[in-house]
């Protein structure tokens, strides 16, 4: 494929422009102007969702033995209550008991900022927020709190981010009547399973990402780069209205899972393949895509076909109560025989 004297500078001066400028719309390739934005498809979660969630947690509790459960900067502080913490070498936490309100502990000079996003949270900007000076200890703040609840003794579960420092210390300061446990059977068995509207995020984000990745593959030219590519799927993204991102490899580099730090150039007959997504209303597609910049060999479409009767094998095998190993071997007989086994190592 020869790109004309025209092409090439529309497509350098798009390259050379800077995507956040609104300025430089009209340098975009006509496939990525031509997106559609999708934003006002996304339906933001309510507090009442969040308080659902939060009650459903309660009763996961009991049902696992737990008096409360503690949140640390992870994505289950925002699914239950809407607060991005983020992590932190200082403990922020928020706590919610089986009975009684929740809770807060932060460090005293970040009130401020605990009390601006409580706004937005089904919390409330009057919550019970714990601070805590540098001279303090968190955790006895954080125990204290359980006490204030009735809950001087007990179990206490920490969902999966909670750092182990952070652990060992409301470990000890609780010791001996407050027991630390894993709470992961109460926070993954409130967010494995998705409701209509967390699916509605899922299959949007699912389809911005196709969107973006049919433009980009309608405005790939010969001679561009990783970065260029990198460039035209953020202006994409940024068309449909959502945050995204993706990873791009070029021909035998497409062979590696997480690609490599080499330079790489699209030349015709390559192979490409973009790996990653966007978010809606913080939920992620992770779809990866391999197609060629002209036209495939019939090595390539071989290849290509076997991986995609591998894929439905897997579709067909995974069934309620199935093992994921089963579902694994369904798809690796495919690869093994069609002569790329045994020792085949990637996996489902």
């Amino acid at each position: 494929m020869l790109i004309s004297r025209r092409s090439f500078f529309i497509s350098s001066a798009f390259l050379g422009s800077s995507v956040a400028s609104s300025s430089a719309e009209q340098d975009l390739p006509p496939s990525i102007a031509a997106l559609p934005s999708l934003k006002d498809k996304a339906k933001p979660f309510t507090n009442a969702e969040r308080e659902a969630r939060m009650e459903k947690a309660r009763s996961l509790m009991g049902k696992h033995g737990m008096d409360a459960i503690v949140l640390a900067g992870g994505t289950s502080s925002v699914y239950f209550t809407n607060l991005q913490i983020g992590g932190s070498e200082r403990l922020w936490a928020v706590v919610i008991p089986r009975s009684g309100a929740p809770f807060l502990v932060c460090p005293a000079f970040e009130e401020d900022r605990v009390r601006e996003l409580l706004a937005a949270s089904p919390l409330g900007q009057n919550a019970d927020v714990r601070i805590w000076q540098e001279d303090e200890s968190p955790y006895i703040r954080l125990i204290q709190g359980l006490k204030d609840r009735g809950i001087a003794s007990g179990s206490v579960g920490m969902e999966e981010t909670v750092k182990f420092v952070f652990a060992d210390g409301i470990a000890k300061a609780g010791a001996p009547s407050i027991q630390v446990v894993s709470a992961t059977s109460v926070t993954a068995g409130c967010r494995m399973i998705k409701d209509a509207h967390e699916i509605d995020c899922l299959r949007l984000a699912g389809q911005a990402t196709i969107l973006v990745y049919q433009a980009v593959y309608n405005s790939l030219r010969e001679g561009m780069t990783q970065r260029d590519v990198r460039t035209l799927i953020q202006a994409g993204y940024e068309r449909v209205g959502f945050p995204g991102e993706a990873s791009i490899n070029v021909g035998p580099y497409t062979a590696l899972p997480h690609g490599s730090r080499t330079p790489q150039t699209i030349r015709e007959g390559t192979i490409l393949m973009l790996d990653d997504g966007c978010k809606v209303e913080g939920y992620a597609s992770d779809i990866t895509r391999t197609f060629v910049l002209g036209h495939p060999t019939e090595k390539m479409l071989q290849v290509f076909e076997i991986v995609r009767r591998a894929q439905q094998a897997a579709l067909t095998a995974a069934k309620p109560g199935i093992p994921c190993e089963a579902v694994d071997a369904a798809a690796r007989k495919v690869i093994v025989d069609a002569g790329y086994g045994p020792g085949f190592k990637y996996f489902t």
